[in-house]
């Protein structure tokens, strides 16, 4: 990056006085029957549509259960999607986001509630709560209590919040057990006193929660330890100011709750003891649109190993929503265009990310990184090697701080894998100095 660009950034720093647009998702987030959905509980409503789209994807992901799945490698996936809707309170409408699924699901349960998943929305507390709501057979003293044979578990938390407060209790194993949950992992006792546990979850979760809840409430354990990347965060606030809402027509809900349901019956939802029946596959296109997906933007450098570590799934996650998009079509073929609907959600999640977590003056100085770092790759790409001396002289013109080349540096060695190498050439027997040290290209 040029001296010029740098007094630009700059410049447009100071005069945007660290102010920025809040995201804005692309519309081809609203692909097909979630779409449909969306704008229908938009329409003469407060309610944002891609936060009702999230919360019906979510619900959908439940109602699909294991019998689907796609293989990746050694790992089997299923449509299992948590969800995380931000906004300020009184301005996210993050209750009114929830109703119009809530619709749905009933008119679905009288059309056939065996395609229905199990709503919980009293909160959740513990790894034996969670548990208690879909266990396996067992017994209690003389009882033998049998299992809950359908696994699907809608979680709606609307005060995420509590969560969050839970997971900071000493010995308080919720979180775990959650990410287990988006996992697919069988859910085992915590304590040898409790033989209660459930084998082959299928839980999904949409959640809601402040700004100021989640940045002050999710400690840097959660943050990094594979606990928030299962979620895909998003921003929303209410899309008009309306007085005087309009509800969706009944109609409207009943043909939703249809096509909801010739979905299901595609599947075989309804089939709760038989999981992993119905193989997806991604056409040829979709696995070259994919490919240059993941060789480029899924796994982009974010400049911030705390942004990075919260969006490090973003490929399985792509994924998980590929599927979930080429079902609505009623096909088990993943085509090039639910790869596309899937990746306009992906950078909706990271854009509300870094929103939420990254303020505009460090967004500012994490772009600037990674313009150097780009700079750095291309000068040792020309050059073979350098040394810190050279990247400083030759490639910057000495106009780059060195706080900002070590941050450029740093953000290169810890990429993964890292972009450069370090290399360290000693001295001659004899000869007085410290050993040279130059940087090439992984």
């Amino acid at each position: 990056m040029s001296h010029a660009i740098e007094e630009l950034i700059s410049t447009q720093h100071n005069k945007t006085g660290n102010h920025r647009n809040a995201p804005t998702p692309n519309p081809d987030c609203l692909y097909g029957l979630v779409g449909e959905v969306a704008l229908a509980g938009s329409d003469g409503t407060e309610t944002n549509p891609y936060a009702i789209a999230a919360n019906f994807m979510v619900y959908l992901s439940c109602a699909l259960g294991r019998r689907v799945y796609l293989p990746v490698g050694n790992t089997w996936h299923h449509a299992r999607l948590f969800c995380l809707h931000i906004g300020r309170s009184g301005r996210g409408r993050k209750g009114d986001a929830v109703q119009l699924v809530m619709r749905i699901d009933q008119a679905l349960r009288e059309l056939d509630d065996s395609f229905a998943p199990q709503i919980h929305r009293g909160g959740l507390s513990t790894r034996e709560g969670l548990v208690a709501l879909m266990h396996d057979e067992y017994r209690q003293g003389k009882q033998e209590l049998p299992a809950i044979e359908d696994k699907r578990l809608w979680v709606v938390e609307s005060e995420f919040a509590n969560v969050l407060h839970q997971g900071r209790r000493e010995g308080n194993t919720l979180s775990a057990a959650l990410r287990d949950c988006w996992d697919g992992v069988s859910l085992k006792p915590a304590t040898k006193s409790n033989r209660m546990f459930a084998s082959h979850p299928h839980v999904c979760l949409s959640g809601a929660i402040s700004p100021g809840e989640l940045t002050g409430l999710m400690s840097t354990r959660e943050l990094t330890n594979g606990f928030a990347n299962r979620f895909l965060m998003i921003w929303a606030e209410r899309s008009q100011i309306l007085p005087f809402p309009k509800a969706t027509p009944q109609v409207s809900v009943d043909l939703m709750a249809r096509k909801v349901l010739e979905m299901l019956e595609f599947v075989g939802s309804n089939k709760h003891n038989q999981r992993d029946c119905l193989q997806m596959e991604l056409s040829p296109q979709a696995q070259r649109r994919y490919a240059q997906l993941y060789q480029s933007e899924l796994n982009e450098d974010l400049g911030s190993e705390l942004i990075s570590s919260m969006l490090e799934i973003r490929a399985p996650m792509l994924l998980r929503l590929a599927m979930l998009f080429a079902l609505t079509d009623l096909q088990t073929k993943i085509n090039a265009q639910h790869i596309e609907a899937a990746m306009a959600w992906t950078q909706y999640a990271t854009a509300s990310v870094r929103y939420v977590f990254v303020s505009a003056s460090e967004e500012i100085k994490l772009a600037q990184t990674i313009e150097l770092a780009n700079r750095v790759l291309n000068f040792l790409q020309e050059r073979g090697t350098a040394t810190r001396s050279e990247i400083t002289v030759t490639c910057f013109q000495r106009r780059v701080s060195k706080a900002k080349i070590d941050a450029c540096l740093e953000n290169l060695l810890s990429a993964t894998p890292p972009k450069i190498f370090v290399n360290t050439v000693p001295r001659p027997v004899g000869a007085p100095g410290t050993p040279t040290t130059t940087y090439s290209r992984a």
